[in-house]
C-alpha cells in the first residue's frame, strides 16, 4: 500500500521472521500492507485484521486490489472474532476420482507440480509450479506427455506408492534409488509397470527432488489454469496440500499395457535421456547482477562474485537462505516493494542473501543484488543443503542463448520420446 507518515515509518527488521499470520498489518519504511496468507515477512506487524483477504473459492479469489483505497478502522476483540466467524472458509477446488496410483506411506514433502500458474502475480498469486521444470519436463516426456502435464514432486524420503493399474512411468532430477517390488529401476528411462506393483525410495544418491510422471498424466482439477500445488492458498494440486497415506489419485488413461508385461512386475524399456548438460558444474550457478547491485560496496561487489555461498538448512521451495561472508550496502537504502521472481537474489539486512524459488512472494522490498539465470534454477534446485555454490557474472544475451540451446534440447528430447513409443505401439 502507499506510504505511512514518516512519523510512524519503521525499517524491515533484519531478519525476515520465518512465519506471519494472515490477516497481519505492518509497516516497512515508509509503507503499509496486509499479509493475506501465512507467510514469511520482515515487516513489522501493529495490528490484524479479521478480513479473510484471499480465498481460493471466491470467484475473485482476493478482496484487494491494485487501485482500491483502504482506511483502518479499531475495533476491540469481540467484534474482531464476531467478524472472523463470518467469514467464509476455504474447502478445496480439487476432484479427485477413478483409479490411478496409492500412497501406502507419507513422505516428507510430496506434491502435484507442473510447470508453474501464471497471469496472476497482480493478484498477488505467485506461479508455484516444480521446482526442476527441467527434470519435470523430461518425465512427461518419457511417457508421452506434453511438457506442462502435472507430475509429483518428491522429496527423499519420498512417499511408497501402489499402482491400481497397469502404465507407463518415468523418473527424472534427483536420484532416490528406486525399486518396484524391489527390483531397481533407473531414472530418466521410461518403464511399464504393472496393477497392483509397489513403487519405493530406498536411497538418496544425487540431486533433492524426484519427479514422477504417468502416461496421459494425472486427474487433477487445474485451479487458475494449473495444477501445481499452493500450500500458503491452500488450493490446487491435491486438495491445495502436500500427498498423504491413503490418498488416491487417479489417472486419466487406464491400462493398456498388460500385453507387453506378461505378468512380469515391469519392464525398463530400452532407452534413456542424457540429462549431463543440464547438471554439470553444479556448483556454479550463472547469474545477472540486479537493480540494486551498483549499490553494494566494492568489497561486497567482489564477494559476490568470487567467494562461495553455503546452501542452508533453511532453504526451501519458497527460497534458499545462504550464508557466507557478509555483503553491505554502501548506505542503507529504503525501497518501494517491487516484483520479484523465481530466481531472485536478495540482499538481507543482517548481510546474507536468499535466493527466491518456485513458491517465491510477488512484491519484495529487500535490495535485488543479482538474478540466476533462468537456465540455471533447475540445477540450483537440486543443489543440497550444506553444498557450497559459486556465482558466475554472465550478459543477458549469454543467458538467451543458454537458455535457447536449454529449450532446443528439450523439444528433441520430446519428440525422440514420442517416436519411440509410438514406434512400440504404445501411446
Amino acid at each position: 500500500m502507499g506510504k505511512v507518515n514518516e512519523l510512524i515509518a519503521t525499517p524491515r527488521k533484519l531478519t525476515p521472521r520465518t512465519n506471519v499470520v494472515k490477516g497481519s498489518v505492518g509497516i516497512a519504511g515508509e509503507q503499509t500492507g496486509i499479509y493475506p496468507l501465512n507467510s514469511p515477512g520482515g515487516w513489522n506487524i501493529i495490528g490484524q485484521t479479521p478480513l479473510q483477504l484471499f480465498n481460493a473459492n471466491r470467484n475473485e479469489p482476493v478482496l484487494l486490489k491494485m487501485g482500491d483505497r483502504v482506511q483502518f478502522v479499531p475495533i476491540n476483540l469481540d467484534e474482531f472474532y464476531k467478524i472472523r466467524a463470518t467469514q467464509q472458509s476455504q474447502q478445496s477446488t480439487t476432484e479427485n476420482q477413478g483409479i490411478g496410483i496409492q500412497i501406502l506411506k507419507q513422505g516428507l514433502s510430496d506434491s502435484v507440480q507442473d510447470l508453474g500458474r501464471y497471469g496472476h502475480q497482480h493478484l498477488g498469486i505467485n506461479p508455484t509450479g516444480a521446482m526442476d521444470i527441467v527434470a519435470a519436463q523430461i518425465a512427461n516426456f518419457l511417457v508421452g506427455n506434453q511438457a506442462n502435464e502435472a507430475v509429483l514432486e518428491l522429496h527423499f524420503p519420498a512417499s511408497v506408492f501402489q499402482f491400481q493399474t497397469d502404465t507407463i512411468i518415468a523418473l527424472s532430477g534427483a536420484d532416490f534409488t528406486a525399486t518396484i517390488n524391489d527390483k531397481s529401476v533407473p531414472i530418466n528411462t521410461p518403464i511399464i509397470v504393472a496393477k497392483d506393483a509397489i513403487l519405493r525410495f530406498t536411497k538418496l544418491t544425487t540431486g533433492v527432488r524426484c519427479y514422477l510422471a504417468v502416461c496421459g498424466g494425472y486427474k487433477i482439477k487445474p485451479w487458475l489454469n494449473s495444477c501445481s500445488t499452493n500450500l500458503k492458498a491452500n488450493a490446487g494440486g491435491y486438495y491445495g496440500r502436500l500427498l498423504q497415506k491413503d490418498d488416491v489419485i487417479g489417472f486419466k488413461k487406464q491400462g493398456g499395457f498388460s500385453s507387453q508385461l506378461k505378468k512380469k512386475n515391469c519392464i525398463i524399456l530400452p532407452w534413456h535421456v542424457d540429462v549431463t548438460n543440464f547438471y554439470k558444474a553444479e556448483n556454479t550457478i550463472n547469474i545477472l547482477f540486479g537493480n540494486e547491485q551498483p549499490f553494494l560496496c566494492d568489497a561486497s561487489k567482489e564477494i559476490l562474485l568470487n567467494a562461495e555461498f553455503i546452501i542452508t538448512t533453511k532453504s526451501d521451495r519458497m527460497g534458499y537462505r545462504l550464508h557466507g561472508l557478509p555483503l553491505q550496502l554502501l548506505q542503507p537504502l529504503s525501497l518501494i516493494s517491487a516484483a520479484t521472481t523465481k530466481g531472485t537474489i536478495q540482499l538481507l539486512p543482517d548481510g546474507e542473501l536468499i535466493i527466491l524459488m518456485a513458491d517465491h512472494q510477488t512484491i519484495g522490498g529487500y535490495p535485488r543484488v543479482g538474478h540466476i539465470a533462468q537456465k540455471d534454477i533447475p540445477k540450483l534446485a537440486q543443489i543440497q543443503a550444506h553444498q557450497h555454490i559459486k556465482f558466475q557474472l554472465i550478459t543477458h544475451q549469454q543467458a538467451q542463448e543458454k537458455l535457447q540451446l536449454q529449450n532446443q534440447y528439450l523439444l528433441q528430447v520430446q519428440n525422440a520420446c514420442n517416436f519411440k513409443l509410438k514406434e512400440l505401439f504404445l501411446i
